[in-house]
């Protein structure tokens, strides 16, 4: 009911920081600004496994009719991190009531600003230390899907959530009067030319057998209906699974942009968001034991997902440590879970909830064992 936008998670990390310290979890607050790391320890020797779950919400009004709808107007968990913040407190306290059966050390992420992109929340985290002292050598994430059926694990090994790149584009024209087009040079015209031509870079630059994506999403130019205005502003993102074919995209955009807007005597100015997350890469052999670790929960089913356009901000835990990303569906049409995260009717299936917990726990008992993997 109190969701908070990225990097504002105050008092989402201290109600975790509470129950953590309530499980007899030692914690460290403020990592990376307001992330929060726990650490349990098991009384047999064994691996580091981290588990992670992102706290931030999204500026968004909620639509949905539930006991919990937020109280803060234009700001819901339409992603559902509130319940990843709820899943893992739920592992934290399986596990705090199984130490004594538990190999190694388990950390618990809880990481702020994953909407943000860009620097994000994991990066801050990382160079805090996250993944450190003592060295982790498995970490997990789970998020929830509001595209999968209640009840399913979805996953898959190698790359599984894209790299996203987002552009701005500034069309630099002449603006004059709407009767006068000739006299002009009209941002909005070779707005539309350099739209319909990067479409071109998908269709006919690239290989059609690298999962791609170029989409405009943002046009805003002009003030009047009868003013050609001087300049235009577009902004957009890119999609790849593969590094080359990301570096390809990129200077095709702006090749191609310019190239284009020099054709009807304008210049444009290309500039892409810095340190936007990689590639998500889930580790084949630890994800071959994940699917096995999951297919053992009772009432769930396991499956392996197509790779998905959306990106993570766990790429950059996944470069640290092998591990995997999955994600829990809970699509429930007949409890009106239906809309898709990101929506203002996003509405989680409470029920699966345990589920989550459960694998995370499991997962970090399994994998804590020294021949975790073989």
């Amino acid at each position: 009911m109190q969701p908070e936008l990225s990097y504002q998670e105050f008092e989402t990390a201290k109600l975790v920081e509470r129950k953590l310290r309530s499980l007899g979890i030692s914690v460290r607050a403020k990592v990376g600004g307001t992330g929060v790391v726990g650490l349990l320890k098991g009384s047999q020797k064994g691996n580091v496994v981290a588990l992670r779950a992102d706290m931030d919400a999204l500026p968004v009004t909620e639509n949905v009719n539930v006991p919990f709808k937020s109280k803060r107007e234009g700001v819901m968990h339409a992603c559902g991190h509130d319940t990843h913040v709820a899943m893992l407190l739920g592992a934290a306290m399986l596990l705090s009531k199984h130490r004594d059966e538990l190999h190694g050390q388990v950390k618990f992420l809880f990481q702020p600003a994953e909407e943000y992109g860009g620097r994000g929340g994991a990066k801050p985290m990382i160079d805090d230390g996250a993944m450190k002292n003592p060295k982790v050598d498995y970490v997990f994430g789970l998020h929830i899907s509001g595209t999968d059926p209640s009840n399913v694990f979805a996953l898959r090994s190698g790359p599984i959530m894209a790299a996203p790149d987002t552009f701005k584009i500034r069309i630099i024209g002449k603006g004059g009067h709407g009767s006068s087009p000739h006299d002009t040079v009209d941002p909005v015209f070779v707005s539309a030319q350099v739209v319909t031509a990067l479409q071109g870079v998908t269709s006919r630059m690239i290989d059609q057998r690298e999962p791609f994506v170029i989409s405009v999403c943002s046009i805003h130019a002009g003030t009047k209906d009868n003013i050609i205005p001087d300049e235009a502003l577009l902004e957009g993102t890119i999609r790849t699974f593969d590094e080359k074919t990301r570096v390809r995209a990129k200077k095709y955009v702006s090749s191609v942009t310019k190239s284009v807007s020099r054709a009807f005597k304008a210049k444009a100015e290309v500039n892409f968001k810095e340190n936007e997350y990689p590639v998500t890469v889930n580790d084949p052999s630890v994800t071959t034991k994940v699917m096995q670790i999951l297919r053992t929960i009772d009432e769930t089913r396991t499956v392996v997902c197509k790779p998905i356009m959306g990106a993570e901000d766990f790429s950059r835990f996944l470069q640290k440590a092998p591990g995997t990303f999955y994600f829990l569906g809970t699509l429930n049409a007949k409890k009106g879970c239906t809309n898709t995260n990101h929506s203002s009717k996003f509405k989680v299936d409470e029920s699966v909830l345990k589920y989550g917990s459960l694998s995370l726990a499991k997962l970090a008992y399994e994998f804590g064992k020294s021949n975790a993997v073989g």
